[in-house]
């Protein structure tokens, strides 16, 4: 069945109820593929959910940013690769989708200035050993278009090593990778995941504790602890789907509570039935120290971060 608004709406009033904080649409797939996406933007923030997406840009075109600048907290373009060519080999899409991709993040600066929102504007490369040529290119493409950052991290392979990634190769880009901080300036950020790199795909912990907190919903409405448990072979992870049920009632199931529990128990064991360096990693690891007694979590102190419904 496809995701309509009225079951965005749905989902979103849900969320809101809930005291869902963000909500970040950048699914299994392209999300601005979906026809809805813009409104869904809109009505999240209305509902005062910190809303945010990324996406290849290709078809965030200028009306579109428009719309979805003032409501969104970062807006995020996966490119890497600086060059049309490389660009064009690494992201599999034709070369002329490099023009246009760079028009549209040339445009969303441009609306960001000119009515002086709140919004991030950043880039983001998966990095693969290979791709090592467009590290420095895009560190310094990144400053020419007025972005705000460029994020450089690791390539997630499944637990069964399909994409092939060569973690060990990353050894050998550290040169660049500090190179490529260097072109930081006082309003843009080259931020290198080095915590992630650096593990070369070990994870330290058994148990997974993370998704309640930052759940992961599939492009089909599936839903999931986390994009790694999307696959058919999981399904006995999976919760339920909120096109067919409303998000609310999947939440407070008996099945989402022993799913989730089961992921903290013993019966789990991330190291071996999980692929590598997830989106719950880093939190994964400050749980499992927590967990053991060796970490006393305190309420933050100061200014809060930026971003920090997406935290």
């Amino acid at each position: 069945m496809p995701i309509t608004f009225d079951v965005m709406r749905r989902f979103l009033d849900d969320c809101a109820d809930m005291g869902v904080k963000g909500i970040s649409f950048v699914s299994d797939g392209e999300s601005t593929i979906n026809p809805c996406y813009v409104n869904s933007i809109v009505y999240g923030y209305k509902k005062t959910i910190s809303m945010a997406i990324g996406t290849n840009g290709y078809l965030t075109k200028k009306p579109v940013l428009e719309e979805i600048l003032p409501c969104l907290t970062y807006f995020r373009v996966n490119i890497s690769a600086a060059e049309p060519k490389r660009y064009s080999e690494i992201m599999g899409v034709p070369i002329r989708w490099y023009d246009t991709v760079i028009q549209n993040i040339r445009d969303a600066v441009e609306i960001k200035k000119k009515n002086n929102l709140d919004v991030t504007i950043g880039l983001q490369m998966v990095l693969r050993p290979e791709y090592e040529d467009q590290i420095i290119p895009l560190a310094k493409l990144g400053h020419e278009l007025r972005a705000d950052y460029l994020v450089i991290k690791h390539c997630s392979d499944d637990e069964e090593g399909t994409l092939g990634v060569d973690y060990s190769g990353y050894k050998k880009m550290y040169e660049s990778l500090k190179e490529a901080e260097t072109y930081t300036k006082s309003d843009y950020q080259v931020a290198v995941k080095w915590s992630k790199i650096k593990a070369e795909g070990r994870r330290t912990y058994e148990r997974c504790y993370a998704p309640p907190l930052h759940l992961q919903i599939s492009g089909s409405g599936l839903v999931a602890p986390c994009g790694m448990l999307f696959n058919e072979k999981y399904k006995k992870y999976h919760i339920g789907n909120f096109v067919e049920t409303r998000f609310k009632e999947i939440v407070l199931s008996d099945r989402y509570w022993d799913i989730m529990g089961e992921l903290a128990s013993d019966k789990f064991n991330a190291k071996k039935m999980c692929g590598c360096l997830c989106l719950q990693h880093k939190s994964n690891e400050i749980l499992d120290v927590y967990k053991r007694g060796n970490l006393i979590l305190n309420y933050p102190k100061g200014i809060p971060p930026k971003h920090i419904n997406f935290i």
